[in-house]
């Protein structure tokens, strides 16, 4: 189920408000759906609350299947925390519930603990969850210290699972009033097809599909170049670093990208084991500090606890322009500049790509129109997109690529991730929309205030129409945001982790969560680059930067000055020996078998008089007027071949 979005979804609402019947509408077009019950079957002599129960249980379809947490109120963490992927949870109701936890009989040693251990096991779970609970913080505050105690305990139970769940919708008189979710679900809650539609809702796990009925038509992938660093400054000029490959043969698969779709995720056990393993490594001094996050990270995608640095890089640059106030301040044609220059493995990116050993690919992407005015793309232009950006990631997956690092250029792309941002997290336009900045190095408001108004515009524009992942791709994110949406997906489904850098790779991860949640667990980036729209997009998506250089040589060129520094960290973490102390060998210790030397020339060099012997290593001799090597037969000192 996919309710625009959001995943886990709490349902509020007063005594015969309609919540119930609203949360079964959420799931009604699903074939198996798991009716988690919660409330206590109370005294059998109280036929009205028996006749409740019953009408409860006769609403249910045959297929569900039912469960009962009454026994334990923990148990219903354990219940959301083995949940299958592919399952459908509804959890009716939380009042229930805390009547349990409350209980003497359950009463546990600390319930508020309790209540935590529910909202991180909704945010973990990995099934598609319907929770309802009462809303009484609206009634009189009891008069009886148990039923204070009750209204205080279901208080802070919806406070901590409306915080943990994706989206939250107030059921009053019958009608839906959401809280925290999409704008768009305003229909009776009578209808199934108020906020989620039949097929999203009874979605099958889909990774991929091959349509016979419409061939998808064959777009050529652009070249793949491997730039080298540049040799030492000459009196010749225009010398290229690079020459292009020849670009792999790709077949037409025919993906169907749809919500929903169940990608791998990264290994949830090597992560945690290999941070515990770097507290045992023979490493002076505090150790690696936040950057541990990244051995965590590299080890969970890899699916080992001694993770190695990423051998190949490859670095994707989305050339595409959007036209109308979104690119206000920007000069005509320096994008298409910046792509060229590029292929030439010309500019900061070819030249931190050659260095960092990684291979660029420069994709052109559709061009979006005035999204204040129209939608950036038409239907059909997503969903080539889509799959066009799915295919590249699995090209560089079929190379052997082992990290992606995405980045952009072109006119009017922070505006675009900023509109995106605006429909996904509710921000206001001023608040992702950085500064703009002209060629001189001076701030152009009025430049900036074009492009906030062309944001609010399209918002407005748009505020009747769906937030599901490919209508904002067509309204707002247009050609740049849906290919770098489409590689996120298809590097989840291939197992590659994404270097993110900037607006456009930011946007996409918040695009992908509605096509697969799974893709953001993919995805590190390395810094914020004091964009205010990634700052937002990073906590939305639960993703800290590693750093804060605050650099801004373009989108993807950030990502690469801190490449060097990350495979340093994995390459440390994997060949240091455990220390001494915890049955690690000290490899400074003589060896057993091997006496110490009875040479009388034998002198300790503490003890030495400074000339009393010849030095252990030449001076070097003065360095004439040739080179002391031609460099003909050198190799890289981290022996990396560009691929």
């Amino acid at each position: 189920m996919s309710v625009d979005g959001w995943n886990t979804v709490l349902v509020l609402g007063g005594i015969r408000s309609g919540k119930s019947e609203f949360a079964e509408s959420l799931v009604s077009a699903a074939p198996v759906v798991r009716y988690v019950a919660t409330a206590p079957e109370g005294d059998p002599e109280d036929t009205e609350w028996a006749t409740r129960l019953a009408a409860h249980r006769a609403r249910r379809p045959g297929s569900w299947t039912t469960e009962e947490t009454t026994e334990d109120p923990r148990r219903l963490a354990d219940v959301l925390g083995s949940a299958e992927p592919n399952e459908l949870l509804l959890v009716d109701d939380l009042g229930g519930w805390v009547t349990v936890l409350l209980d003497p009989d359950h009463q546990p040693a600390d319930d508020v603990a309790t209540i935590a251990e529910l909202a991180e096991a909704i945010r973990g779970c990995a099934a598609r969850v319907v929770l309802v609970s009462p809303e009484v913080g609206l009634s009189l505050v009891p008069t009886t210290p148990l039923g204070r105690a009750f209204t205080d305990a279901l208080g802070a139970a919806n406070r901590a699972v409306a915080d943990a769940c994706d989206a939250v919708v107030l059921v009053v008189a019958g009608q839906p009033v959401w809280l925290k979710s999409p704008a768009t679900a305003t229909a009776p809650a009578t209808e199934p097809s108020a906020p989620v539609t039949a097929s999203t809702a009874a979605a099958a796990p889909v990774v991929a599909s091959l349509s016979d009925s419409e061939p998808t038509p064959e777009v050529q992938l652009p070249d793949v170049l491997t730039p080298t660093p540049p040799a030492a400054p000459t009196a010749e000029a225009g010398n290229p670093w690079a020459a292009p490959t020849m670009a792999l043969p790709m077949v037409s698969t025919g993906l169907v990208i749809q919500p929903g779709m169940e990608l791998p995720m990264p290994d949830e056990y090597a992560g945690p084991q290999a941070v515990d393993r770097l507290a045992t490594l023979d490493v002076p001094g505090a150790g690696l500090g936040v950057l541990d996050r990244v051995v965590g990270f590299a080890a969970a995608t890899q699916g080992t606890s001694t993770p190695v640095a990423w051998a190949s890089a490859r670095v994707l640059l989305l050339h595409g322009d959007h036209a109308g106030g979104a690119a206000a301040g920007t000069v005509a044609g320096e994008s298409a500049r910046r792509a060229a220059q590029a292929r030439a493995g010309q500019g900061a990116l070819a030249r931190l790509a050659a260095e960092s050993g990684a291979s660029l690919q420069v994709v052109d992407t559709p061009a979006s129109a005035p999204i204040e005015d129209q939608p950036a793309l038409a239907a059909e232009q997503v969903e080539s997109a889509l799959r066009y950006g799915w295919r590249l990631a699995e090209q560089a997956a079929d190379a052997g690529v082992q990290l992606l690092v995405l980045g952009a250029c072109g006119a009017g792309t922070e505006a675009a991730a900023a509109a995106v941002l605006a429909a996904t997290a509710g921000a206001e336009p001023p608040s992702v929309l950085g500064r703009v900045i002209t060629d001189s190095g001076e701030i152009d408001d009025a430049a900036w205030m074009i492009r906030c108004a062309a944001v609010r515009d399209a918002l407005h524009r748009t505020r009747r129409s769906s937030r599901g992942a490919k209508d904002i791709l067509a309204e707002l994110g247009g050609g740049d945001v849906a290919v770098a949406t489409g590689v996120l997906l298809g590097a989840t489904a291939r197992r590659v982790p994404v270097l993110l850098d900037g607006p456009v790779g930011l946007a996409a991860a918040m695009v992908s969560r509605d096509l697969a949640g799974q893709a953001r667990h993919w995805c590190l980036l390395a810094d914020h680059g004091g964009h205010p729209a990634v700052r937002l997009a990073a906590d939305v998506l639960g993703l800290t930067p590693l750093l804060d250089l605050r650099m801004d040589l373009g989108e993807g060129a950030n990502a690469l000055v801190a490449l060097p520094l990350l495979r340093s960290v994995l390459a440390l973490s994997a060949a240091l020996p455990v220390h001494p102390s915890l049955g690690g060998t000290d490899d400074t210790a003589p060896a057993d078998d091997e006496p110490e030397s009875t040479d009388p020339s034998y002198a300790d060099p503490d003890l030495t008089e400074p000339d009393a012997t010849e030095p252990d290593f030449a001076e070097p001799e003065p360095a004439g007027p040739g080179p002391a090597s031609t460099g003909a037969d050198e190799q890289p000192a981290s022996g990396w071949r560009a691929g």
